[in-house]
């Protein structure tokens, strides 16, 4: 069976606590809860904004589960942008595994 190209992953408990974390999660995932420092940029606007992303450090990319956020690094590695690594688990194991999370929407900070 034919396999597309490997995608650097990370786990929660791997990332530093300086990591520059890219959320391409909507912008109503975003408002429930993120990372206290990360960058929002929306899965489709990544190619619009690609200049927003940092290329001189290691940008792990999240989203909900991991799904989109390893597209997301699929598509920055073939443009150039090698350090990027997709969290393994998403925002989701994010939560699970205890790291600060903040609202935009009032609420507790949550996974949606």
């Amino acid at each position: 069976m034919f396999r597309g190209p490997s995608i650097p992953t990370t786990t929660v408990g791997d990332i530093a606590n300086d990591a520059f974390i890219l959320d391409v999660r909507e912008d109503d995932e975003w408002a429930a809860g993120h990372a206290p420092d990360a960058l929002h940029v929306p899965m489709m606007q990544i190619p619009a904004r690609i200049e927003d992303i940092p290329e001189d450090r290691d940008v792990v990319v999240v989203c909900r589960v991991g799904g989109r956020s390893a597209q997301v690094v699929a598509f920055l590695q073939q443009n150039g942008r090698d350090r990027t690594i997709n969290l393994d688990g998403g925002m989701q194991s994010w939560a699970a595994f205890g790291r600060p999370m903040v609202s935009e929407d009032g609420g507790a900070p949550r996974v949606v």
